[in-house]
């Protein structure tokens, strides 16, 4: 039975694996630390919305069998909080896994509009997903244009349909060569302005970036049906088009409505300052299922920039509760965002009013900084890994 047991192959369970074994060589103590997953990769999630992202992975055994952390391959489908067991479904069955400490850390899923033809609709929220919607693009831009070929639709105007739509007309004119001009772009959002989350600071710079780029950006209206071949939006407007890309809208992993417990709006379970659940104290909480006690100027967002040090914080803590070692609080840092605005550059912010501190070239630099570098594990060397989980550092440290 493992000591500690990690549910989650993403950002938050990878960095908690990092922490748990740190403070498991550090106190040169018998714990065992498991991590359950059915993929072999941990997806650079944050980079899907690029080209060629069959490449946005990293293979876990690189990041946790050095730091001796074992790898269950399978998807965990039930907890069961009062047995402190975990079934796990794998290709030959399942098998009930015993644990002392878990943390909760499966991340979150796109919440898809039940409308009609919604079968239709590509996303880039998985490597899956994001691959297929590489070779939709291949494969029209390998065909005779028709008409609305090479239009592609995106619905929701946040961060991510911000980030996909500016990148999106780049990709797709590289792709038509000599029909580049036959390109066209349009974004969707029910909201009266575009990034309305990322609030009026940075607007103007996002606008100018789309009016440059010649993305048409249709506000106040959504998506009524969806066919093969076209989309058509509350205002009766039918646009003629192959792809259509949704972007609106997450929710916690529904594993974590198995937990005893309260829950946020996003269904994330509602976690004190050690990440711990106060209603099954031998269960942490991290990344995108964790809404944290930090007060309401600091409300945690589904982000790696959260799911990175929740990771490290969660996995330290559930180590340190069985070793009697000191637990940490989780202590957000100053908030940041850096939005991609593709052949535009880039936009980045400080703070809950997101004050513009760069633009250009030089949010462009900071963008490929984050993205290339900073959100990536280290690989096969122990000692960087184990260093990697210490949560004491913070992002001015990766």
């Amino acid at each position: 039975m493992p000591d500690v047991l990690i549910i989650g192959g993403g950002f938050a369970g990878v960095w908690s694996a990092m922490a748990a074994a740190r403070l498991h060589h550090e106190h040169a103590a018998d714990l065992s630390v498991c991590l359950v997953t059915p993929d072999d990769y941990l997806t650079i999630r944050p980079r899907l919305y690029q080209a060629s992202p069959a490449g946005m992975r990293v293979a876990l055994d690189r990041i946790l069998a050095p730091i001796g952390v074992r790898r269950i391959a399978g998807t965990a489908v039930t907890v069961d909080t009062r047995a402190s067991k975990v079934v796990v479904a794998h290709s030959h069955g399942s098998d009930a896994v015993g644990y002392r400490r878990l943390v909760l850390a499966p991340g979150s899923v796109l919440v898809r509009p039940d409308l009609p033809g919604n079968g239709h609709l590509f996303d880039v929220d998985s490597i899956a997903g994001a691959v297929a919607l590489e070779s939709h693009l291949h494969e029209l831009a390998a065909t005779a244009p028709e008409d609305g070929q090479l239009t592609a639709v995106v619905i929701g105007a946040g961060f991510t349909g911000l980030e996909v739509a500016t990148t999106l007309t780049g990709r797709l004119r590289a792709l038509a060569g000599p029909c580049a001009g036959q390109v066209r772009v349009v974004l969707i959002d029910q909201a009266p302005t575009v990034g309305s989350q990322l609030g009026p600071a940075p607007r103007p710079i996002i606008e100018a970036a789309l009016d440059q780029l010649g993305v048409e950006v249709r506000l106040n209206v959504s998506v009524a049906s969806i066919n093969a071949t076209q989309i058509t939006l509350t205002d009766k407007t039918v646009i003629t088009t192959r792809t259509v890309i949704w972007t609106a809208g997450m929710r916690a992993h529904a594993l974590g409505a198995q937990i005893p417990g309260r829950h946020d709006h996003l269904g994330r379970l509602l976690v004190d300052q050690q990440l711990r659940v106060p209603q099954a104290p031998a269960v942490f909480a991290a990344g995108d299922a964790a809404a944290p006690d930090a007060g309401p100027e600091h409300p945690a967002v589904q982000s790696c920039q959260y799911a990175i040090p929740l990771g490290r914080v969660a996995g330290h803590n559930a180590a340190a509760d069985l070793l009697g070692a000191h637990t940490v609080a989780f202590e957000p840092e100053p908030y940041v965002t850096c939005l991609d605005l593709g052949p535009a550059g880039a936009v980045f912010t400080t703070g809950r009013d997101r004050t513009v501190r760069l633009t250009g070239t030089a949010a462009k630099d900071l963008k490929r900084s984050i993205n290339e570098q900073r959100i990536y594990p280290p690989t096969d060397d122990p000692a960087a890994i184990l260093y990697a989980g210490d949560p004491a550092r913070t992002w001015a440290d990766t």
